[in-house]
């Protein structure tokens, strides 16, 4: 990534109060499932959904639909702070997603996504050319225990307006 991007930073403060936002006026079910940012920068992002009764199913793991949200919030809000760093303005949408999962999650769930890059060169590709594009991003999802629960693939599609 650039030299610029990486020693630009935008508030982890910031960010979780457009998340707040976004689950208050735009997508509730954010909102409802309460997820939080733990950490944010160029590279990666990482947020937690806490294993609680809105989130269990009837096994008492996590509702596979909480833990699309988490997913869903990583990567999201991950383009959302790399549009913030470029001072660009993004329409973002997810085309696809599946998910593959390796075992119950009977604790609080952490997603990470570590493709800052790939997000943000796809940015830098939307702006030059200037349509939507495209891109697969992961995000892994760990319980306490650091072990992978599931893992995620979903195609990210961004425009900058």
């Amino acid at each position: 990534m650039k030299e610029s991007i990486s020693s630009k930073k935008v508030s982890l403060k910031k960010i979780r109060w457009k998340l707040f936002l976004l689950g208050l006026f735009k997508i509730p079910q954010i909102l409802f499932v309460n997820p939080k940012i733990i950490s944010i920068d160029s590279e990666r992002c990482i947020v937690k959904v806490k294993l609680k009764r809105r989130t269990k199913n009837h096994l008492n793991s996590m509702y596979f639909g909480s833990m699309a949200v988490g997913a869903d919030v990583a990567a999201g809000i991950h383009a959302f702070y790399l549009s913030e760093i470029t001072n660009c303005k993004i329409s973002l949408a997810f085309k696809s997603f599946s998910t593959e999962f390796f075992k119950r999650a009977e604790t609080d769930i952490l997603f990470i996504c570590h493709d800052g890059k790939k997000i943000f060169n796809t940015l830098e590709n939307s702006k030059t050319e200037g349509k939507r594009m495209n891109e697969t991003v992961e995000v892994l999802a760990f319980n306490l225990s650091n072990e992978v629960v599931a893992k995620f693939a979903m195609e990210l599609s961004l425009k900058v307006i």
